[in-house]
């Protein structure tokens, strides 16, 4: 038998290093590493390890359950439409987003609607931010009470896992992770330590019981999961919800999924007696749109694979500043910088002694270049006090020659306009194919859009 081998490693976040450090690499705490002997090692060679039984063999991958990863749906079908069809048994799942978002709302509703499907179907919904009398309250406003819907007001991690041996549910959420205590675990609740061990043993508990867990997770400043990043790779799927205070308006998008798309987009509306589902938000963005005005302008985003018919207004007023004012809402400031720039500079529409507003409508967020051309032309006849006619929509990008480069999908994002009525489009050169029911323009520079304009009736 080889001599063990003597590895050092850290108390706070159990990273191995060869020799002993004052300081972790990994997690910088100060005087945590420790030596830690290995066990001794066995086989032909200094370089092998020592061997142990599998409890269970290696079977061929055609003998492999495809049934056992079928997802079942929730119930919210823009939630399921996010998680590829709805919530792997065994799967866990990390909800992140901001205080105050909608999230405990979100998940009520589902568990509420997990508790719907079946009489083999439970949920067991833990909290530890809030009390159980709490929750109820929320859930008699949103009509979420349902009899196989369990609820516990709990902290500790073994404890949790003790309700749920006594419960026995199919889905079970965690609100929210960061709360959560490992007791046998160093570290203060809501850090590396804590959060690292606490997501990992719901996770093999997840994985050892088939039992689907939902993990709800705070964000920093920048929107990040909060906590580390090995958090979103001990976890099946990981969503964002976002949302503004001010807008009644929800977004729950994807960022990883192991049995799906990552890249889709479900829409919520967050109303007083709960939260519901937007099924067509482009039509939610255009309700209030009767008749064309200066300075709007109706674009297509794609937001994941999902199409949105987006408004975007400008207002031009002059400024009594030596510095005029430029304010941006929902749109890439830097982009709105680059057309300004472009329109002055390429096209004569001169806003360089401008104070210029450029925002979106419905409290919608556009980041893509594809709303480049919008923006131009939402400018330009807000300063010129033209409109583009009602049924108009606009796509392309604003290159800084002045040019107009072709997006991506705009057969998609033109069949979502005719689906709302729009029958003429402004769109850069090489489109590709065009759905019927639209009538196109290709305007291969801004000025050529701007002079379009006089003809599109």
């Amino acid at each position: 038998m080889a001599k063990p081998r003597a590895s050092f490693r850290c108390s706070s976040c159990q990273y191995a290093v060869p020799k002993w450090v004052g300081r972790c690499p990994e997690c910088g705490e100060w005087g945590s590493v420790g030596e830690a002997p290995a066990r001794a090692l066995t086989g032909v060679g200094s370089g092998a390890s020592a061997s142990m039984l599998p409890s269970t063999p290696a079977l061929p991958i055609s003998a492999v359950d495809a049934a056992a990863t079928l997802a079942k749906p929730t119930g919210v079908g823009e939630l399921d439409r996010v998680l590829g069809g709805g919530v792997v048994a065994g799967s866990v799942i990390l909800l992140a987003g901001e205080p105050g978002v909608g999230k405990s709302t979100l998940l009520l509703e589902v568990v509420h609607r997990w508790a719907q499907r079946s009489a083999q179907d439970t949920a067991l919904y833990v909290t530890a931010e809030e009390s159980a009398g709490q929750v109820r309250m929320r859930a008699d406003r949103t009509g979420a009470v349902h009899d196989r819907v369990y609820l516990a007001s709990e902290s500790d991690l073994a404890t949790v896992i003790g309700h749920v041996e006594q419960v026995r549910p199919t889905l079970l959420v965690v609100d929210s992770v960061q709360t959560m205590c490992a007791a046998e675990t160093e570290g203060v609740v809501g850090g590396v330590t804590q959060v690292r061990a606490v997501t990992a043993t719901l996770t093999s508990l997840a994985k050892s019981t088939g039992i689907a867990v939902l993990l709800i997770g705070h964000v920093t400043k920048d929107g990040t999961v909060a906590g580390p990043r090995t958090l979103e790779h001990l976890v099946d799927v990981v969503l964002q919800f976002e949302g503004d205070r001010h807008s009644m308006l929800r977004m729950v998008r994807g960022i990883k999924n192991r049995f799906g798309a990552s890249d889709e987009v479900g829409c919520f509306e967050l109303r007083e007696e709960g939260i519901a589902e937007v099924a067509d938000p482009s039509e939610l963005f255009l309700h209030h749109r009767t008749s064309a005005v200066p300075g709007t302008a109706v674009t297509v985003t794609m937001d994941g694979k999902r199409p949105l018919l987006g408004e975007l207004q400008a207002l031009v007023t002059n400024s009594p500043a030596p510095t005029p004012r430029r304010a941006v809402s929902g749109l890439d400031s830097s982009r709105v910088a680059m057309v300004l720039a472009v329109l002055d500079s390429r096209c004569g529409i001169r806003v360089s002694n401008k104070e210029v507003y450029v925002a979106t409508v419905g409290g919608m967020r556009v980041t893509e270049p594809a709303a480049d051309l919008a923006t131009a032309l939402a400018v330009a006849t807000a300063l010129t006090n033209r409109t583009l006619p009602a049924g108009v929509v606009v796509l392309g990008e604003v290159g800084l020659a002045g040019e107009i480069r072709r997006v991506s999908g705009i057969s998609r994002r033109l069949s979502e306009a005719v689906r709302l009525g729009f029958t003429h489009a402004l769109v850069p050169p090489d489109h590709g194919p065009l759905p019927a029911g639209i009538t196109a323009t290709v305007v291969p520079t801004v000025a050529a859009a701007l002079d379009a304009l006089v003809t599109i009736r």
